[in-house]
C-alpha cells in the first residue's frame, strides 16, 4: 500500500530533505509550508500521516494539530511534530494537541522514516483490534465511551486532553494490570521513548486530579509504573 504523507514546514531545505527520503521509500508526499493550506486541503486528498513543524507562519503546528483533531475523520491519523523545540515543556504541549509523536531538528532521516513505519505499524494493529472492540469500558464509577471519547465520573463529564484520555483507555484496557512508564509511552505515544518517562507521570497527576472521587483507581507501582484498580 502506497501511503500519501502531509509534510508542513517552511524550512524549503528541509522539507525537500524529507520529500526525497519519504519518495525513495514510496510514500507520495504533499509538501506545505503553512498550516493553513494544508488544513485546507484535508478533505481533498486526505493524508494518511502528517509530519508538522511547530514554528510556522500564520498559525503554529501546536493549533493546527488541535484543529486537526476536531475533524473527527482524522482523529486516528499520526501526527509526528518536527521541531526545533526541545524543552520537556514544548513536547508535552505538542503531544497534548494531538500529536502521536515528537521529532527535534537535527534529525536523522533513517529515524524519522522508523518513526513512521512505527506509525503505520500501530494503523495495521488498530484495523485488527477494531474488529474486536467494545464501544465502552467501565471501571467503578468511571465510563469510558469509545465512541464519543467522553469520559464520566458517576454522571459528572470530565474533561480530558487527547493524550489524557488516551492514557486513561490504555490503563482501563489494563485493568488490575502493572503497566511500566516505558510500556505506557510505546503504547500511547506509540514510538520508543527516549528518557523523559516524567511525560507519564504529569499526565497521570492531571488525571487523577480531574477524576475526582475516582482519583485513587489510578495506583502507583513503586519502581514499576502504574496500573489501574477499583480496590
Amino acid at each position: 500500500m502506497s501511503y500519501f504523507i502531509y509534510v508542513i514546514e517552511d524550512d524549503k531545505n528541509i522539507a525537500e530533505l524529507l520529500e526525497i527520503a519519504l519518495k525513495t521509500y514510496g510514500y507520495n508526499v504533499f509538501l506545505f509550508d503553512n498550516a493553513e493550506d494544508a488544513i485546507k486541503n484535508l478533505n481533498i486528498n486526505a493524508p494518511d500521516l502528517i509530519i508538522c513543524d511547530i514554528m510556522l507562519p500564520g498559525i503554529d503546528g501546536i493549533e493546527a494539530v488541535s484543529t486537526i483533531r476536531k475533524n473527527n475523520m482524522f482523529i486516528k491519523t499520526p501526527i509526528i511534530m518536527l521541531t526545533a523545540k526541545d524543552s520537556e515543556i514544548d513536547k508535552i504541549k505538542g503531544l497534548d494537541s494531538g500529536a502521536d509523536d515528537y521529532i527535534t531538528k537535527p534529525f536523522s532521516v533513517m529515524e524519522v522514516m522508523a518513526r513512521i513505519r512505527a506509525q503505520f505499524r500501530k494503523i495495521e494493529q488498530f484495523k485488527d483490534d477494531k474488529k474486536e472492540e467494545v464501544n465502552e469500558i467501565n471501571l467503578g464509577s468511571i465510563k469510558l465511551n469509545k465512541i464519543s471519547r467522553e469520559v464520566f465520573v458517576g454522571n459528572e463529564l470530565i474533561e480530558l486532553t487527547f493524550k489524557e484520555y488516551e492514557l486513561l483507555k490504555y490503563l482501563l484496557k489494563n485493568t488490575n494490570k502493572p503497566l511500566s512508564r516505558e510500556e505506557i509511552l510505546n503504547n500511547v505515544w506509540g514510538y520508543e521513548y527516549l528518557g523523559e518517562t516524567r511525560t507519564v507521570d504529569i499526565h497521570i497527576k492531571t488525571i487523577r486530579r480531574k477524576l475526582i472521587g475516582a482519583e485513587d483507581y489510578i495506583k502507583t507501582i513503586r519502581g514499576v509504573g502504574y496500573k489501574i484498580s477499583e480496590k
